[in-house]
């Protein structure tokens, strides 16, 4: 939270050269044309000498920020379907947040793969790249769902192949349907509550977890502070005190049955 702080005047201070830059004259539009542009690398051969110099100073500050290292990895943790060991760590980071919260670990974890936008890679964790796995300011969220309403959910993550998990294990066919739901190595039970920790952009119903959208905000617990970027960065931070890598696994929490 405090490099967050930091960063902010930073940001406003580039947002104000960008304005005063644009505001250096007045232009009237000429002519103007449209098409289909592809947005890759090649954009990045030659770059503008105006504007890295204009930038350096700030580049340099924000590099000092993100570039300081707060753990380790011993391998590569990928982000796939229908399973995967960065998608199953954070599942369970928000899983074992709940602790912290409620007083106990919720039942089940949910973390959408596209919410992960960037593998994490072996060796050295930087507050970089922390940012770049999770970008978006998502906060935890938690709600109390009967097994039918889970089963639902479950069913929802099927269609799509599978999204992180904790706590559960899925199975599901290759056309997307929902074979087998066990919570906690038991058979999921239609008539039981269960506590489900995810994020709240899926708590709205957002990447078709539909089911989540019958819920209200007076149904949702959201801890102020608790973003998931700031919870992956506590438990990098943590493992890295105690002499610990981070690490993950495929376990077989989601599986596809041919």
């Amino acid at each position: 939270m405090a490099l967050i702080k930091k960063l902010r005047p930073v940001a406003g201070v580039l947002g104000c050269c960008f304005l005063l830059c644009g505001c250096k004259a007045n232009y009237s539009m000429a002519s103007y044309e449209g098409g289909r542009y592809t947005i890759n690398a090649n954009y990045d051969i030659h770059q503008d000498p105006e504007a890295l110099t204009l930038l350096a100073p700030y580049k340099k500050t924000v590099d000092s920020l993100m570039s300081p290292v707060i753990g380790h990895s011993d391998h590569l943790l990928t982000v796939k379907r229908p399973e995967s060991e960065l998608s199953n760590l954070t599942a369970d980071i928000l899983r074992f947040a709940t602790a912290d919260y409620i007083g106990r670990v919720a039942d089940i974890g949910i973390m959408n793969m596209g919410g992960l936008r960037s593998s994490l890679p072996a060796g050295e964790i930087t507050f970089e790249t922390i940012y770049e796995i999770t970008p978006f300011e998502n906060t935890l969220c938690i709600i109390e769902m009967t097994g039918k309403d889970v089963r639902r959910l479950f069913e929802d993550m099927a269609r799509v192949h599978g999204e992180g998990l904790s706590g559960a294990q899925l199975v599901i066919s290759k056309d997307g349907k929902l074979l087998d739901a066990k919570v906690g190595g038991q058979e999921l039970d239609d008539d039981r509550t269960y506590t489900v920790s995810t994020i709240d952009y899926l708590a709205e119903g957002n990447d078709h977890l539909d089911t989540f959208r019958k819920f209200k905000d007076s149904d949702k617990l959201m801890p102020k502070g608790a973003k998931i970027r700031q919870l992956l960065l506590n438990y990098v931070t943590a493992m890295e005190k105690q002499g610990k890598t981070v690490n993950a696994k495929i376990e077989g929490r989601t599986t596809i049955k041919d």
